[in-house]
């Protein structure tokens, strides 16, 4: 019999090459007339931008403009494009870029309305809203953002928290695979990966909400992006990978979103905290060795996950299978020209330990994953990726 479980997602997905010429009137019927859109400088330069805002003029949407979102972006960020919503009397808001922008776009639809603050809604169900209506635009194949009920800050200098909440579930998720044709090769790789990820998180995750749900959208989520991501990463152009690439993002995002992520990304955080290394690429650097450490007591997921990303594995069982799934998933981060080891992003040796402290601090994550993390475990596991 199953156990009980709860499962939310966005409640509009759209899909498809060109979807962005809808947007004007998504936002008229979802939100109204007066909006605050979120991205970054470097959506700036790609014409993306100017786009959608001539699209939201024409459907007689008044856009305000807050582009000033870095990347792992802080609490200094969050708080100005709160005030820009609040100053252009915006009704909802539209996230429109990658990870960062999208999820700057939840937290300033949760706080314009001035009910609550940042510092109150850290952790898990803190927030409760209500929220202005929200509509994000994914233009990188990562982060799943668009489906998730998670948004990450850095809070101070070095340390990552989360606000986690149904409420922060957009309204629409709006995916234009053309929007992603641009992106550079190292950015699709760590993205890629970053997804891929997301996948193998949720379907191993030992959340009591670990649920059928989210691992039938993981293993789908792996077939699409399997196939398509070295294609992708070395033929940017090709309309079909990025299209599964996109679509792999959002199933893997769905998935994670009820069945949480784990060590992976509880050993990634303190990489891009302290050394601002991407999020994708900090996954990617830890990844097979944390799945090494599990795969010793839980091989039995990994083993299941193998065939579906790596049609190959199907002639392999058990243990074996699932010891060849990480050597796979190691070779295919080199293929996409990542980074492997933590001395190749300039980390000495002597921060290891430091690192290994601050990812204990990541409790909400490492409660899920499948086998005990300690201290002394952590520290191994930056050793070995060192």
């Amino acid at each position: 019999m199953t156990d009980a479980f709860t499962f939310n997602t966005t409640k509009s997905i759209q899909f498809g090459n060109g979807a962005l010429e809808r947007l004007g009137g998504i936002v008229l019927a979802q939100i109204g007339a007066r909006v605050l859109l979120v991205t970054d400088p470097g959506m700036m330069s790609t014409g993306i931008v100017g786009r959608a805002l001539d699209i939201l003029s024409s459907a007689g949407v008044e856009a305000t403009l807050f582009a000033e979102v870095q990347a792992d972006p802080p609490e200094a960020v969050i708080h100005a494009a709160t005030e820009a919503a609040r100053g252009a009397g915006a009704v909802g808001v539209i996230g429109l870029g990658g990870g960062s922008s999208l999820d700057v776009a939840k937290l300033v639809a949760l706080l314009a309305p001035g009910r609550e603050t940042l510092k109150d809604v850290y952790g898990v169900g803190k927030a409760t809203g209500p929220r202005l209506p929200l509509v994000l635009v994914p233009t990188t194949s990562g982060t799943g953002s668009e489906v998730t009920p998670i948004s990450i800050v850095t809070t101070g200098t070095a340390e990552k928290m989360g606000v986690v909440s149904p409420i922060l579930i957009p309204d629409v998720a709006l995916l234009d695979p053309e929007l992603t044709l641009g992106l550079p090769p190292h950015v699709t790789a760590a993205t890629g990966i970053d997804a891929m990820v997301h996948a193998i998180e949720a379907y191993a995750s030992a959340s009591p909400n670990n649920n059928p749900i989210s691992r039938m959208l993981a293993l789908q989520a792996l077939e699409l992006m399997g196939r398509a991501i070295l294609t992708a990463v070395h033929d940017g152009r090709n309309a079909e990978a990025r299209g599964d690439m996109l679509l792999g993002s959002m199933l893997a995002g769905q998935a994670f979103a009820n069945s949480p992520v784990a060590a992976v990304h509880a050993l990634a955080y303190p990489l891009g905290g302290h050394y601002h290394i991407p999020h994708g690429l900090s996954n990617a650097l830890v990844l097979p060795h944390v799945l090494r450490f599990n795969a010793v007591t839980a091989p039995r997921a990994y083993a299941e996950m193998a065939p579906h990303a790596f049609p190959e594995l199907a002639a392999l069982q058990g243990q074996e299978r699932a010891a060849a799934f990480v050597e796979r998933l190691a070779v295919l981060s080199r293929d996409c020209g990542l980074p492997q080891r933590l001395r190749d992003m300039k980390i000495e040796a002597d921060a290891l330990p430091m690192l290994a402290r601050d990812a204990m601090n990541q409790t909400r994550l490492l409660v899920n994953n499948p086998r005990p993390v300690a201290e002394s475990d952590a520290l191994a596991i930056y050793q070995a990726a060192f």
